[in-house]
Order: C-alpha cells, then sequence, then structure tokens
C-alpha cells in the first residue's frame, strides 16, 4: 500500500483574550468550503527535514513565518483520507503546534476563535449552557442505544469521566477524548461525514433513523483536523503547568492581567487574581520592568518581562492553574 506523508500546522494565538487558530480553506466538491489547518506533502527532494516543509508550506499558505515550533503527534488511521477506499493511498500527517502574535496573513488564510471548533470547552462565564442542552441528552441516547447490557455501564463512566458528570470533577486536558466521545455517538457532523465518504470501512454501526441526535454547534473542519485540533488544545492546556509556553503569545512586555487573562483564554477557566500573581512572582518567572503601562484604563500597571533564568533553575517553570474559579 502506498502512503502519502504530509504536514500540518496548528497555528495558535491569543487576541484580546480570544484563543485564535489560524485556518485556510478547502473546498470539498460543489460544497461550501470547510476550515482546513494550513496543510501540505513533504516534498522529499526538497525538504530538508520536516519542520523546514511545515514552514514552507505555512508561508506560502499563509504568508506567516513561524518562530515557536514543536511536533505535536502523528495522525495516520485508516480512512482519514477518503479515497483510500478507492484503492488511492494512506494518508498520514505529522501534525506540529505553534505559538505566535497575531499578524496579517494572506486574505484566504483567516484567524478563527478556536472556541468556535469547541463551544463546550470555555468554562470562563461557567459551565456551557451547551453541555446540558445538547451533550449530556445526545450521551444518555448514546449510552442507551447499546444492545448489549454490560457495555452500557461502561460507556456511562466514559462519559461521565471524560466531560465531568455524575459528579465527576471537569479536566481540562481532556478535549480529545472528548471530541472522540462526540464523534463515536455521532453527536458531530464529521462522523456523519466520514461515514458516507467511507460506505461505512471506517465505524462500526450507524445508528438507526430513530438514534439520530441533534448536531452539536461547533464548526467542523475538513478531513480530521478537528480531532488534530483537540490533540493540540489538550496539548496546549497540560504545558501550562510545566513548560512557559505562555510567553510565546506574549509581547516582550505585559501586565500580570494581560498573562492572566492569556492563561484563562488558553485554559479556558478563570482564575484567582491574587493566587496567580503570587504563583508567578514567587516562582520567579517573570520580572518587573520599573516601567508603567498607562493605557490599562485605570490605575497604571507595571510592566513586567519573562525571567529566562528560571529555565535554568527549575525543571518544570509552568504557569500552572492555581485557584480555578468554578462559574
Amino acid at each position: 500500500m502506498k502512503i502519502d506523508l504530509g504536514l500540518n500546522a496548528v497555528i495558535v494565538a491569543v487576541t484580546e483574550e480570544v484563543p485564535r487558530i489560524l485556518t485556510v480553506p478547502r473546498p470539498r466538491g460543489e460544497e461550501t468550503p470547510e476550515d482546513a489547518l494550513p496543510f501540505g506533502p513533504l516534498e522529499p527532494e526538497t525538504d530538508r527535514t520536516l519542520d523546514l516543509g511545515l514552514r514552507r508550506w505555512v508561508r506560502e499558505q499563509t504568508g506567516l513565518d513561524l518562530g515557536y515550533v514543536e511536533q505535536l503527534y502523528t495522525f495516520g488511521d485508516r480512512y482519514r483520507e477518503p479515497g483510500e477506499t478507492q484503492g488511492g493511498p494512506r494518508g498520514v500527517s505529522v501534525a506540529y503546534l505553534a505559538l505566535v502574535r497575531e499578524v496579517r496573513v494572506h486574505p484566504e488564510a483567516r484567524w478563527r476563535d478556536w472556541y468556535e471548533f469547541f463551544p463546550w470547552e470555555d468554562w470562563r462565564s461557567g459551565r456551557p449552557e451547551v453541555i446540558d442542552r445538547a451533550i449530556v441528552p445526545g450521551l444518555e441516547a448514546w449510552v442507551n442505544a447499546t444492545r448489549d447490557p454490560g457495555l452500557r455501564p461502561q460507556r456511562r463512566q466514559r462519559a461521565d469521566i471524560v466531560f465531568g458528570l455524575g459528579g465527576v470533577g471537569w479536566d481540562g486536558e481532556r478535549v480529545l477524548e472528548r471530541y472522540e466521545l462526540l464523534y463515536e455517538a455521532y453527536l458531530v457532523p464529521e462522523a456523519w461525514r466520514d461515514h458516507a465518504a467511507t460506505g461505512g470501512a471506517a465505524e462500526v454501526r450507524r445508528p438507526a433513523p430513530a438514534e439520530v441526535p441533534e448536531l452539536l454547534p461547533g464548526r467542523s473542519m475538513a478531513l480530521d483536523h478537528r480531532r488534530i485540533l483537540a490533540t493540540a488544545l489538550g496539548r496546549l492546556r497540560g504545558k501550562l503547568k510545566y513548560r512557559p509556553v505562555v510567553f510565546e503569545l506574549l509581547p516582550p512586555t505585559f501586565t500580570l492581567l494581560q498573562l492572566q487573562r492569556v492563561v484563562e483564554a488558553l485554559s479556558g477557566v478563570r482564575l484567582h487574581k491574587q493566587n496567580f500573581r503570587r504563583l508567578v512572582e514567587n516562582g520567579g518567572l517573570v520580572e518587573g520592568t520599573g516601567h508603567q503601562d498607562a493605557q490599562t484604563g485605570g490605575r497604571p500597571a507595571e510592566l513586567f518581562v519573562f525571567r529566562r533564568e528560571v529555565l535554568r533553575e527549575r525543571p518544570a517553570p509552568g504557569v500552572g492553574l492555581p485557584g480555578v474559579r468554578r462559574g
């Protein structure tokens, strides 16, 4: 079997407290183009490394020159490229996570709020209403749809753990598990699209007409790109605890409130102001510049910079999520 190797980029910025993802259009037949992540095949003759190939594709498709980049995951499931069912090559894609500050890009590229794709992940204003209105009933129908009585409690436990139901706490890092559960329960349009495109080869069982659920709100993506995006969001939330990646998204000088708002945008939760400031200052993550930001709209706030020396002083210098406030 022939394999095509591709490269995907999840490019993240935070602008005015909105976590943003850079997307490009990917036409699909006669239908409205879907959002896609910047993508292109590896050119073995000219791309000396995968990293350089990725940067080339992103520059060509968006006009953006990447800075911080790290390899995210390799995606190679059968039928992720629908043409494989017709004898085409198996598509394998190496995905990368890039952190940038938002800039102007090519007209065909577009920055989007990543919570457009995952509205159930943003808890900054409290528990998202979509969970109780649509996700809980949809998962309840999925739990009860199985004819195997032994499988039913397993499904219920999985739903409770992944979505923080039945007294289980919400775990912000389970982004991919939540999306994959919704996909398996046919609550997202990609599940129906992929089933139709592969003739059912990619799925075990399609629900009967009486079981067809209401599809959840949330922007779909081409191919398995929303799954790749979910992987990146979960990875980034986890990294907040042990790597100072958040500073890649900030200007060289910033206020502590700006730093907190970026962390909240990425994590999807609100934090206690004093606890957060105490952690980043006592942890040696930042140092004051002695200058004030007079454009805060209130009393001038001190400007800080990231203390790069902390990388030598501590093995895991992350900001964490101190004192999470539940809505």
